[in-house]
């Protein structure tokens, strides 16, 4: 295998024309030079350098040698300054998938940071929800994915910690819990009230969000005894809240979902009891160890903290 530290020597006896003024020009000596060049021979097979009294000259292997050791010193060298820009927060890229409420309320404010603190670091920004952002970042297409799961209940309707082992594979950065909103038209019945539960709202008819979400709505108002009679259903948080806001139905929302939307027409009210989710940063063990990739989860938890 052939060394860049050899080819820096080869390269300086070529250009001096002794082991002596390489030595000098490199800054060591003669016989560190001399055992360089033979481990260099010894690596490739065939002799490099013939010397002839004071003179050192190249083979033609030597020659040919030294003119591709130009272009991959050169490349090396270019790759060292690239790396110590990344690794000193010069420059750098991530790659942050999101979910939309994440995306419109943690993210600016995340990223904003980031970029005064860092200018020289690219993020970008792609939307999906949980469980496809997980996979984008364990399938290698995304750096950081922005993601919720939802607190399980216990039998007798407490609250207990979220799935085990969905993410025992990755980095956790534990950011907020979201805690979920009841959403009425104004002109409700429950508009005014300071809390509803779940039941309360059994007979109207419902719209809901997205495919997690939608399957949480369904599981919360099982367990209170009723199947929610679902007349509309969309990912878009905005036509949510337009649709409750036109008197076609309720919604149970993520806090972070109301809070990036002006609810025109409709009301937020407090559920109880609580149903809460989770939301985590997540990212590879091995990435994790990157300076851009660190400063941007960072970021994300400041953000979460406002």
């Amino acid at each position: 295998m052939i060394e860049a530290r050899h080819l820096r020597v080869l390269r300086a006896v070529a250009a001096t024309g002794s082991f002596s003024a390489a030595g000098r020009e490199l800054g060591c000596t003669q016989p560190a030079v001399s055992q360089q060049m033979k481990a260099l021979e010894a690596s490739v097979g065939t002799p490099l350098l013939v010397r002839s009294g004071r003179e050192t000259r190249l083979t033609q292997a030597g020659e040919a040698l030294v003119r591709h050791a130009v272009g991959i010193l050169s490349g090396l060298t270019a790759a060292e300054e690239e790396v110590a820009a990344i690794a000193g927060l010069r420059a750098g890229r991530v790659r942050l998938v999101s979910f939309p409420s994440g995306s419109s309320t943690l993210v600016p404010t995340a990223l904003a940071a980031l970029r005064a603190a860092h200018p020289g670091t690219r993020v970008s920004l792609e939307e999906a929800e949980p469980p496809r952002s997980v996979e984008l970042l364990r399938e290698g297409d995304c750096d950081i994915a922005l993601a919720f799961r939802y607190e399980r209940a216990t039998g007798d309707g407490s609250l207990a910690g979220s799935a085990e082992g969905e993410w025992d594979d990755l980095v956790v950065r534990p950011l907020l819990t979201d805690r979920l909103v009841a959403l009425v038209p104004e002109r409700h019945r429950l508009a005014r009230v300071a809390s509803v539960s779940i039941d309360d709202l059994a007979d109207e008819p419902w719209i809901a969000g997205c495919p997690r979400c939608r399957g949480q709505l369904v599981q919360v108002c099982e367990r209170a005894g009723f199947t929610p009679r679902i007349d509309f259903a969309t990912d878009d948080y905005p036509a949510v809240v337009g649709l409750v806001g036109a008197g076609l139905g309720v919604a149970v929302l993520p806090g972070l979902a109301v809070e990036s939307v002006r609810p025109r027409g409709a009301r937020a009210v407090a559920l109880e009891p609580a149903v809460r989710r989770e939301i985590v940063a997540l990212t590879l063990p091995d990435l994790a160890h990157v300076p851009a990739v660190t400063a941007t989860l960072e970021q994300l938890g400041r953000a979460a903290l406002r």
